[in-house]
């Protein structure tokens, strides 16, 4: 027993090193591709996007769309499966080279300014190295599936320095365990690909968020609003499943994804914050303090713009994340209820109702409600002062999209029982 913990101890050891390397290579590349296509050396991407002309930003996506397309077309040439970080954990291999590939391709696209999120690269190349390297180590079958999950935890928390979440995202997520078997490398080995990715240091937050003050107002927003945001999340993430199983992985590739990305360019010359894992959108959302008429429409606009790019990126064959777009369109979600809600009821600012509806509509969405609010916490460097609101919102997102879930379930099984009924697969991956 006394080995196994010895091992297991190495091994979560070489996994926070491996995911803060991991990490760290990603962050780099990243900037140094926005550097290249949008001559961005500092400030934030929507900055850089709305100083370059409506050409460069056609331009430059066209280019995202054209080697995405090449790329993702000779990775699936002989092979079309794609090992999903659940699976990986669960057993199935994952091939370390081309989960290389497949996370690069996606790192590029995303600098270059393609709408999905750049979360999934670090997950899954820190997942497939630390499989391999519990393997070298000789792990167990239960150590090994913590080790992969950790992996992957340590990854998405040295790309954005979030080692709270990548933790809680492994445990709640991935392992569904909190022995303290799982918690204690989950915990560390995030802690260690922090440290390396990052340092001492924190960097600057994600998002940029005003003090956040507490109100009855906010509190009853948080106690209606959460069900219709979990509904929302609950939708999203089936919408997501099932773009995502259609994406062409063939020779349709060459013409569907230069297509789509050029029409996101398009979209981009009037709606900027498009662009990119969702950032500019959500920061668009946390500032959001106009006057109500055309603060509305203007939140409206971006949360319309981000969802249809997002999803129109997936379906044309784009692979990437979904958690920070999810974080975009939940703030919008709640700062377009929220601007007439104010109006209505003053006392809370905006940027709150939008902290609310990114974190529960981002719980709802990946059914894991811890991950989904300290995600936003960290992200944000907020919350602490809103707690009661942001639970009640993320308890009722939760209740509402598990009781989604629950009505489409036997809604399924009774259609499948039916005489020659056809049979549905959700490919929603981890």
């Amino acid at each position: 027993m006394l080995s196994h913990t010895r091992r297991l101890a190495a091994a979560t050891v070489a996994t926070g090193i491996i995911a803060g390397l991991v990490g760290l290579a990603c962050i780099h590349l990243l900037h140094w591709i926005q550097a290249l296509a949008w001559n961005m050396h500092s400030g934030t991407l929507l900055q850089a996007v709305s100083a370059a002309s409506p050409a460069r930003r056609v331009g430059v996506l066209a280019l995202a769309g054209v080697i995405g397309a090449l790329s993702w077309f000779f990775l699936f040439r002989r092979n079309q499966t794609i090992t999903s970080v659940g699976a990986a954990v669960e057993g199935t291999p994952m091939p370390p080279l081309r989960a290389v590939w497949h996370a690069l391709t996606q790192i590029v696209i995303v600098g270059l300014g393609a709408s999905v999120g750049r979360e999934v690269a670090p997950r899954e190349m820190a997942a497939a190295l630390a499989a391999a390297a519990a393997d070298r180590l000789g792990l167990c079958a239960q150590d090994r599936r913590i080790i992969v999950a950790c992996g992957a935890g340590a990854g998405l928390a040295a790309v954005y320095s979030i080692p709270l979440s990548g933790a809680i995202y492994t445990l709640e997520v991935l392992l569904v365990s909190r022995s303290a078997r799982a918690v204690a490398p989950a915990l560390v080995s995030s802690s260690i690909a922090v440290l390396l990715s990052t340092g001492f240091t924190r960097p600057a937050f994600f998002y940029s968020l005003p003090p956040l003050t507490p109100s009855l107002s906010l509190t009853v927003f948080g106690a209606l609003v959460g069900p219709l945001l979990g509904a929302a999340g609950w939708v999203f993430r089936r919408v997501v499943a099932s773009l995502g199983s259609a994406r062409p992985r063939d020779w349709r590739l060459l013409v569907a994804m230069p297509l789509c990305f050029t029409l996101v360019g398009l979209v981009s010359t009037r709606v900027p914050s498009v662009l990119g894992n969702g950032q500019a959108s959500a920061q668009t959302q946390f500032d959001a303090a106009w006057a109500a008429g055309a603060g509305v429409a203007l939140a409206a606009l971006v949360l319309v713009a981000k969802t249809a790019t997002t999803l129109a990126t997936i379906r044309s064959g784009g692979w990437g994340g979904v958690l920070t777009p999810a974080v975009a369109l939940g703030a919008g979600l709640g700062a377009v209820i929220g601007l007439p809600w104010a109006a209505a009821w003053p006392g809370s600012q905006v940027a709150a109702f939008a902290f609310l509806g990114a974190a529960a509509f981002l719980g709802a969405s990946m059914k894991a409600p811890f991950t989904g609010l300290i995600l936003v916490i960290e992200f944000t460097g907020e919350g602490a002062t809103i707690l009661v609101p942001a639970v009640l919102a993320v308890g009722g997102a939760t209740a509402a999209a598990s009781w989604l879930a629950r009505r489409h379930s036997r809604g399924s099984l009774t259609a499948s029982s039916a005489p020659g009924s056809p049979r549905f697969t959700d490919e929603s991956g981890r």
